[in-house]
């Protein structure tokens, strides 16, 4: 997907920056940002934290940090300056960006984003177990992975009844590889923009937009595929399925995925899953109790992006 959205061109999207999620996090520490020094030291963390992916952006650390100096005094619009300076890397209007965490974090999206526009992509929850556990990178189990499908799902039927048809916009995984084009077009409907041919082909730009290091994204410089779905009935071991189905099976059928009919889980691995998803939602909960106490304490004015380009047509620019 994100390569397809990079591949319209009038849209960019770059690989994983993790800064904008920690950025707001970390709002408190870098004070009021209508004092140019603030915005300073804001504008070096982001070009300079070892955490970040800011280097995969290809952009000038100097010219970014003059930029978010002497651009509106808000934690959007600094980080905003970043994602135009990449789109405007590529002559392009519009951007936007892409990390699976977002689906937790819909809400700090839109204060920093008030005209954002919010595609989710819905995988077969059983894929994405069992994908997860071939990424290099995923250093939980499988109990954390069939946690974070459920949550990624009930996160995302919140925020399709709180913001709407215009603003959140769902792509189901498996019709988008069987027909890019009706599915592409579609979204680019909602985004109103006009479907290019072009980002049926993302391969022909996955050398710029995929950082060589991902390996694991080897499959993006090739043509779209559909072998990528029903991977999990080889992925998965006959427990993994059981507990899949019996934790996600009426989240998977009010997605259109048909249950294999496996068996109930032995009794221990349903009790770690139990265990594993309450803790989850226990921190969760936390964070956005902390959140919501720490903006009762802010001022509104400092978070929303001031850029004055628009980009999604007839409101602003943000895809």
């Amino acid at each position: 997907m994100q390569l397809m959205l990079h591949s319209h061109p009038r849209i960019a999207v770059p690989p994983e920056t993790r800064f904008l999620l920690r950025a707001y996090r970390e709002r408190e520490y870098f004070g009021d940002l209508r004092v140019p020094e603030n915005r300073r030291s804001l504008a070096e963390w982001i070009v300079g934290r070892k955490k970040t992916r800011f280097r995969d952006l290809g952009l000038a650390p100097r010219e970014i940090v003059d930029e978010i100096v002497a651009g509106p005094p808000t934690l959007g619009s600094a980080l905003g300056i970043v994602f135009r300076a990449y789109a405007r890397r590529f002559g392009k209007p519009r951007w936007g960006d892409k990390r699976p965490a977002y689906y937790q974090n819909i809400n700090a999206i839109m204060r920093l984003f008030p005209d954002a526009q919010i595609v989710q992509l819905i995988r077969d929850g059983r894929d994405c177990v069992g994908s997860l556990k071939q990424m290099p990178w995923y250093r939980h189990n499988s109990y954390h992975a069939i946690s974070t499908w459920a949550e990624a799902i009930d996160y995302g039927r919140s925020a399709a009844a709180r913001l709407g048809p215009d603003t959140f916009y769902q792509v189901r995984y498996e019709s988008l590889i069987a027909d890019p084009q009706r599915e592409l077009t579609a979204l680019c409907d909602f985004l109103g923009e006009k479907f290019d041919p072009a980002m049926c082909e993302p391969r022909e730009v996955a050398d710029v937009a995929v950082p060589k290091r991902k390996t694991w994204h080897e499959n993006t410089h090739g043509a779209v595929t559909q072998s990528t779905a029903g991977t999990w009935e080889k992925r998965l071991a006959p427990w993994e399925l059981q507990l899949c189905e019996s934790a996600l099976g009426s989240r998977l059928r009010d997605n259109g995925y048909e249950l294999s009919g496996a068996e109930s889980p032995p009794v221990k691995h349903w009790l770690r899953y139990t265990g594993t998803a309450t803790k989850r939602r226990y921190r969760n909960r936390k964070r956005s109790t902390q959140d919501m106490l720490r903006r009762m304490r802010e001022p509104d004015d400092q978070l929303p992006c001031r850029l004055p380009e628009q980009q999604r047509p007839g409101t602003s620019e943000h895809a």
